[in-house]
């Protein structure tokens, strides 16, 4: 009788779980800053935005840029206007303009509260963020009415006292 044998295989190398942070959702593709200092973030949702190849690779990389965007509601539909992509880098002749209009994607239902709410006086969509979740890129919106200077004074007066409460708590749990 023959003897048999067994081999063994290989179990295949498992993809790197530390891919790319930003591509696997790990981390934000951009965050407006700017827009919690200039303006009280009331509400927020989540859009998904209608984009090109090429524009999907340059945010994978790291090249937008939500600074000067605003969202619109304009005959039913959600757009995002002043978003800045910049050009993929391997892009040929089909790479994209880098401030076009896009076109989010959110429900119907959705677009309808949007439109009675960006209706009264002051409130406006802005983009706090945009991120990857299940491979696909995603626009954090939220409606926002903008801030007067000296509401921005009081945040930052606010935000230091905070600061230096802290810093005196941990000051006195180090002296004991």
């Amino acid at each position: 009788m023959a003897k048999q044998t067994t081999h063994q295989t290989r179990s295949s190398p498992e993809k790197n779980p530390r891919r790319e942070p930003t591509a696997s959702g790990e981390r934000d593709a951009t965050v407006n800053r700017n827009a919690s200092h200039n303006y009280f973030l009331l509400e927020k949702f989540e859009a998904g935005v209608v984009l090109t190849g090429t524009e999907v690779k340059a945010i994978r990389s790291g090249k937008a840029n939500l600074k000067d965007a605003y969202g619109l509601v304009k005959d039913n539909e959600l757009w995002l206007l002043n978003c800045h992509i910049s050009p993929y880098e391997h892009g040929s002749y089909s790479n994209h303009a880098s401030l076009r209009t896009r076109k989010l994607l959110v429900h119907q239902e959705e677009i309808r509260k949007l439109i009675g709410k960006t209706q009264q006086k002051g409130l406006t969509l802005i983009p706090t963020r945009m991120y990857f979740k299940n491979g696909r890129v995603k626009v954090e919106l939220a409606l926002a009415r903008g801030k007067q200077q000296w509401d921005k004074r009081e945040t930052e007066r606010r935000r230091t006292a905070d600061r230096e409460a802290r810093e005196a708590i941990t000051r006195s749990q180090k002296g004991r």
